[in-house]
């Protein structure tokens, strides 16, 4: 049994009226004629060929298609003079062709710039992250050395008070502690208080009674400090 082959679909609104204007245009000299002749016979038909290419290759998820169906027909009239009928092909098949090339160009040319700008973004935002977490370092540093030097001072207003033996040693310890703050573990509590033993020679339990004195000072400046 014989399969019955599909019949191709007609070109129905590209006639020979059309191939022959082309052929006119392109013939002539004359640019009001070409002008008349163009705006009256070829562009519309060069109109409808550009939208129903757009729509059946599914173009129309360009962005801006509307813009860029404007600048496919300005490109067809920059080459309508390069239309030779010699060559054998038709007006139609030679500008349809070009059209839809026209739009694949622009296809590639819009997956290619999301790309990059796909790029950029993540690039920018890697950077952006970068400099935040540049600027928070900076920061913490910053306030850290600010707290650090006020607290120093802080500490050297505890000498003028009425201090006894036991409580001044242990003051002068955290004032060696407080210097050398990089060379030893100073947010230990308990490496605090082997330093403290050892710099003042007090048992822990008068280490402990001593350093009440300094943790209410300590607190208090805290506070103001944080307020």
């Amino acid at each position: 049994m014989n399969k019955k082959r599909k019949k191709k679909k007609s070109n129905n609104y590209f006639t020979k009226v059309h191939e022959n204007a082309i052929l006119e245009y392109i013939n002539s000299e004359d640019q009001d004629f070409r002008n008349e002749i163009y705006r009256d016979v070829i562009q519309p038909v060069f109109t409808e060929m550009i939208n129903k290419i757009v729509f059946t290759y599914k173009f129309t998820n360009l962005p801006n298609v509307d813009s860029l169906k404007c600048e496919c027909e300005m490109h067809l009239v920059t080459i309508l003079s390069n239309f030779d009928p010699s060559k054998g092909s038709k007006a139609f098949s030679y500008f349809s062709v070009i059209t839809k090339n026209w739009f694949i160009a622009k296809v590639k040319k819009t997956a290619i710039q999301l790309k990059r700008e796909a790029h950029y973004g993540e690039i920018s935002k890697r950077i952006e992250m970068e400099h935040l977490s540049i600027y928070n370092k900076y920061d913490q540093e910053r306030e850290q050395k600010e707290f650090i030097e006020h607290l120093w001072k802080e500490i050297k207003k505890w000498e003028g008070q009425n201090l006894k033996d036991n409580e001044r040693k242990v003051l002068e310890a955290i004032k060696i502690l407080f210097t050398d703050a990089d060379s030893i573990e100073i947010f230990n509590k308990k490496a605090i208080y082997l330093y403290i033993r050892e710099i003042t020679n007090l048992n822990t339990k008068q280490v402990l009674n001593n350093l009440n004195k300094f943790r209410s000072e300590y607190a208090n400046f805290k506070k103001k400090w944080n307020d």
